[in-house]
C-alpha cells in the first residue's frame, strides 16, 4: 500500500476490531479507521494505570463500537474476535518497571491473555488478519546500531520477555496455521492522546506532563543516551499499511526514525518548542538502571520494502502538535489535584 487512495479502498467497509481502542494508539488508529470508512469496534479495559480514557474518542464516538472488556476475559474475546476481517492487537501492559513490580500481572495480559485471543481466531476466525503491538524492548541492549531484524532478541526486563513471547505466540500461529499475522516492533511513540498520569509508560508523555505544569525534568543518567521517536500519525499509518498488505503476514517489522537525538538534545528540544522549561541530569534510581538498554536506534528498511513506510513528521513538528493537543485538552489528562 503506498497511498491513502490504496488504503481508503482497502479499508472501506472492512470489520476491523481494536483491543485497548481507547489508548494512546488505539484512539489514534480509530480515528484513523473511522476517515478511511472501515467498520470499528474498540475493546478496553479502562484500567486507570493502563492509558485508557474516554476523551480519546470523544469526536468520533457515535461512529465507533466500544465494548467494555479485558484481554483476559477468554469467553468476551471468543465472542469478540468473530467475523472481524482485521484485529489491531494493541492492548497490553507497556510499563517496564511495573513489569518487574508485577511480574505476574504482565504475564496473564502479554502472554496468556495473547494465546486466548489466537486460539479464539483459530477456532472461529482463521482468516483474519492480525496486527500485533511489538516493542524495541524486546532486543534490550543493542550490539549494533542501527538495529535490524536480525539483531539478538535478548530482553533486560519481564515486560520485554512477555511481549517477546507474545509476539511469537502470533508468527507461530502464522507458520503452523497458516493464519494471518504481523507484529510491529514499535519505538518511542508520541502525540495526542498519551497517558500523561504516571511516568511508567515512557519518557516523553512524563517529560510532557512536566513541562504543562512548569516542573523540573529529570533526566536519568548523562543524557547522552541516544532514541528515535515517531510521531503516532506515522505510527498509524503503519499499521494501516501492514494490514494491507499480503506480503507482510507471518513476519515481525521494526519501525524507526529518521532523527536520532539525545535525551538532552530532545529535551532542549521540547523546551524550545513549548517556549519554556527546565530540566536536570540526575543518577538512575535503582530500579531503572538494572533495566536502562543505553543506545537505541531501528532500520525500518524492512518495513519500507514491504508496504513503502517511512516517516514523515520532523520531530519538532510533532511535538508543536502534541502541546498544542494538551493545551487545549489539559483537563483531561492532568487531575486539578495534581496542578501545581
Amino acid at each position: 500500500m503506498s497511498d491513502r487512495v490504496s488504503l481508503e479502498s482497502f479499508y472501506d467497509g472492512r470489520d476491523c476490531l481494536v483491543t485497548g481502542g481507547l489508548g494512546f494508539l488505539g484512539s489514534n488508529l480509530c480515528r484513523a479507521l473511522v476517515r478511511l470508512g472501515a467498520r470499528v469496534t474498540v475493546v478496553d479495559s479502562l484500567i486507570p494505570e493502563y492509558g485508557g480514557n474516554l476523551w480519546n474518542v470523544h469526536d468520533i464516538e457515535d461512529r465507533i463500537e466500544i465494548q467494555f472488556s479485558d484481554v483476559r476475559d477468554v469467553p468476551a474475546m471468543r465472542y469478540l474476535v468473530g467475523g472481524r476481517q482485521v484485529i489491531f492487537n494493541l492492548a497490553g501492559q507497556v510499563s517496564h518497571v511495573d513489569s518487574m513490580v508485577d511480574p505476574y500481572t504482565d504475564l496473564e495480559i502479554n502472554c496468556r491473555a495473547q494465546l486466548s485471543m489466537l486460539e479464539a481466531c483459530r477456532a472461529s476466525n482463521r482468516n483474519v488478519k492480525i496486527l500485533y503491538a511489538g516493542t524495541r524492548q524486546q532486543y534490550g541492549r543493542p550490539r549494533y546500531l542501527p538495529v535490524d531484524e536480525q539483531h539478538l532478541v535478548q530482553p533486560t526486563d519481564v515486560n520485554g520477555i512477555n511481549k517477546m513471547a507474545g509476539e511469537w505466540y502470533h508468527i507461530l500461529y502464522a507458520n503452523t496455521y497458516g493464519m494471518r499475522a504481523t507484529s510491529l516492533r514499535l519505538t518511542n511513540s508520541y502525540g495526542p492522546g498519551m497517558l500523561l498520569k504516571h511516568g511508567r509508560q515512557g519518557f516523553i508523555p512524563w517529560f510532557v506532563r512536566k513541562i504543562l505544569l512548569g516542573e523540573p525534568i529529570a533526566i536519568y543518567g548523562t543524557g547522552e543516551q541516544k532514541r528515535d521517536m515517531n510521531y503516532v500519525e506515522d505510527v498509524i499509518d503503519a499499521f494501516l499499511r501492514a494490514g494491507a498488505t499480503d506480503a507482510t503476514d507471518g513476519e515481525v517489522y521494526n519501525l524507526g526514525g529518521d532523527e536520532v537525538v539525545s535525551l538532552l538534545e530532545f529535551t532542549e528540544t521540547l523546551i524550545d518548542v513549548a517556549g519554556g522549561g527546565r530540566y536536570e541530569v540526575t543518577p538512575f534510581p535503582e530500579e531503572m538502571r538494572r533495566i536502562d538498554i543505553g543506545d537505541y536506534y531501528g532500520s525500518y528498511e524492512k518495513l519500507r520494502a514491504a508496504t513503502g513506510w517511512e516517516p514523515r513528521v520532523p520531530l519538532r513538528d510533532g511535538l508543536a502538535r502534541t502541546l498544542a493537543y494538551y493545551r487545549e485538552n489539559r483537563s483531561h489528562y492532568i487531575e486539578p489535584s495534581e496542578e501545581g
